[in-house]
């Protein structure tokens, strides 16, 4: 369809908030939609908005071959929606079918689902954490070189999440990676070791941090770990947390924190319940702001 035929439908704004998920977060399922924006409704209500949109040509799905089988994205024209609605401040990246429901399917649905965590979270307490709360592949820069010369760090995901407290509010934010031990542990350790490099990138010597133009403190890292049985994943967890602690990466990078957890487990049990374990204390289990015990 084209994009006059669709713009006479007048999206309704909570169509015009799926598109803007859709582009923000490049993939969604249905589950995931329904999870976002209809979390009070049943299926039917998020299928029926989904046929909408695509009737309308702003957005289509992509079959998979593995659960979930049908991931949704936008179209051009849903692109170009988003902008006139003003939901977002770029122009969405637009995938193809063949893309959306290739390799890094998901780990971008993953990635979606460490969001979608934190979402549920702050509705039931009361927090400010909301569909675009998080972004996927944030560029950090590791030096000021131009062209060859300029390294960058890119994140998973970065997400700000908003907490009341009387008449103060706490602002956190994460970065956020997403394993799927797809790569060896080494290369785990070593691509989170990398958050080390941005703690010390600096604009010249001596001068302000980098990427303190984009944060008031250095974030914590989150890292989830999926795709392997549970027993797997632990082991996983565990060695990533003793070569990290090892890491001469992180040797001089003080405030750098990375906090491990199963994705599972993150999901059944919320980001306010004890399942992560931070590198460099083994014996403590936390929540995802720190607090916790030893065990």
């Amino acid at each position: 369809m084209s994009w006059q035929a669709g713009n006479r439908l007048r999206i309704p704004e909570a169509s015009a908030e799926i598109l803007a998920s859709l582009g923000e977060h490049r993939i969604l399922s249905t589950d995931q939609v329904g999870a976002i924006h209809y979390p009070d409704h049943s299926p039917r209500r998020t299928q029926q908005a989904l046929a909408y949109l695509k009737q309308a040509g702003f957005a289509d799905y992509a079959e998979t071959r593995r659960s979930p089988r049908r991931v949704w994205f936008l179209t051009d024209a849903g692109a170009y929606a988003v902008i006139l609605a003003g939901e977002v401040k770029e122009r969405p990246k637009v995938l193809t079918p063949k893309q959306a429901a290739g390799p890094l399917t998901a780990h971008t649905l993953g990635v979606n689902e460490v969001g979608i965590s934190f979402l549920r979270a702050a509705r039931e307490r009361g927090d400010e954490f909301a569909p675009l709360s998080w972004r996927h592949e944030v560029a950090h820069p590791l030096n000021r070189g131009r062209g060859r010369a300029r390294r960058s760090l890119i994140a998973d995901a970065v997400f700000t999440y908003v907490q009341p407290e009387h008449r103060e509010i706490a602002v956190y934010q994460r970065f956020v990676e997403v394993d799927r031990a797809t790569l060896s542990v080494e290369r785990l350790v070593a691509e989170l070791a990398r958050y080390g490099q941005l703690y010390r990138a600096r604009e010249k010597q001596g001068g302000e941090p980098l990427w303190s133009y984009y944060y008031h403190s250095f974030p914590p890292v989150i890292c989830a770990l999926a795709g392997a049985s549970r027993e797997a994943l632990n082991r996983r967890l565990d060695v990533a947390r003793g070569l990290l602690a090892e890491h001469p990466a992180l040797d001089r990078a003080y405030d750098v924190e990375v906090y491990f957890c199963l994705l599972d487990d993150l999901k059944d049990r919320g980001p306010f319940a004890p399942v992560f374990r931070a590198v460099g204390e083994p014996d403590r289990v936390v929540n995802w702001i720190g607090e916790g015990k030893n065990g």
